[in-house]
């Protein structure tokens, strides 16, 4: 079911109007986002109330394919990319590469927020209200998925096809094991680290190596360039009325938006599998 005007207007002033479709527990959103190029990509956000999750998801202006899944109650954020092969270079197929770090509460509404969602013009080009920047991810290790449950249960169906390309951070299985239920002696299992970690000398950066069948240090960079990063709320109740509330409540009036990039620094065991860092 669509749901193409609002509830109730007043409730739901200040959203900025998309399309949503609400079944069994799903919400999904269609959004025309303008990148910093000024091309304008098409983002689709699903939230799973049922399963506590987000996906959003867009294809790049090169073909890359993105997808952001945000596994709350796990405190799990995976960014996978599909990157399409260069042919000329002797890449036919394509690349699907995850990177699974620690969740930081605050940076993407819940998916109860996302399912109460109502808007309208899908067709409306939204640009984001706030640049977070870039955040730098140095990943250690490889995730083993038919281990990677205890991390959240959903990596290994969304990176099925990246049963070698999966990384995580040490300094985040630590963190997840501060969580009630954890223990790093099995997070740790789930993760197979570098050569580079248990020698301590790590080779070069891809940029820097010539040979495409040596293993270098790669670097990839994702921007999401729109996304709800954080409710906004207003003063009084809904119908504004100050006799009512006495002027001292508040009530969800709006959504705000950010722009955020995230680079990953990992092992590659050929500059073959990174021939974009260069």
């Amino acid at each position: 079911m669509y749901f193409k005007s609002c509830i109730s207007r007043k409730i739901v002033i200040g959203f900025i109007c998309l399309l949503v479709q609400i079944r069994h527990g799903i919400t999904q959103l269609v959004i025309n986002v303008q990148n910093q190029g000024g091309e304008v990509v098409q983002e689709t956000i699903t939230s799973s109330v049922g399963d506590d999750t987000c996906t959003l998801e867009f294809q790049r202006s090169d073909g890359t394919l993105i997808t952001k899944l945000i596994d709350f109650k796990s405190e799990v954020q995976v960014l996978k990319a599909l990157v399409l092969g260069e042919e000329e270079r002797g890449q036919s197929q394509y690349q699907v590469m995850c990177f699974v770090t620690k969740f930081q509460k605050g940076d993407f509404i819940t998916a109860d927020a996302m399912a109460k969602l109502r808007q309208k013009n899908p067709s409306t080009i939204r640009t984001p209200e706030e640049d977070k920047g870039k955040e730098n991810y140095t990943m250690t290790g490889w995730v083993v998925l038919d281990r990677a449950a205890p991390i959240s249960r959903h990596i290994a169906p969304l990176c099925s096809e990246a049963p070698d390309s999966t990384y995580a951070r040490d300094v985040d299985l630590k963190a997840w094991a501060e969580l009630p239920g954890s223990s790093i002696s099995i997070l740790e299992s789930a993760v197979k680290p570098f050569p580079s970690v248990t020698t301590g000398s790590p080779p070069s950066r891809c940029s820097e190596v010539s040979a495409i069948w040596a293993p270098c240090i790669c670097t990839l960079e994702m921007c999401i360039g729109w996304y709800p990063c954080g409710l906004k709320y207003c003063k009084g109740k809904p119908d504004n009325n100050p006799l009512l509330n006495g002027g001292g409540s508040s009530y969800r009036c709006g959504i705000k938006t950010c722009r955020k990039c995230h680079q990953y620094s990992y092992y590659v065991r050929e500059k073959q599998q990174c021939l974009w860092d260069e």
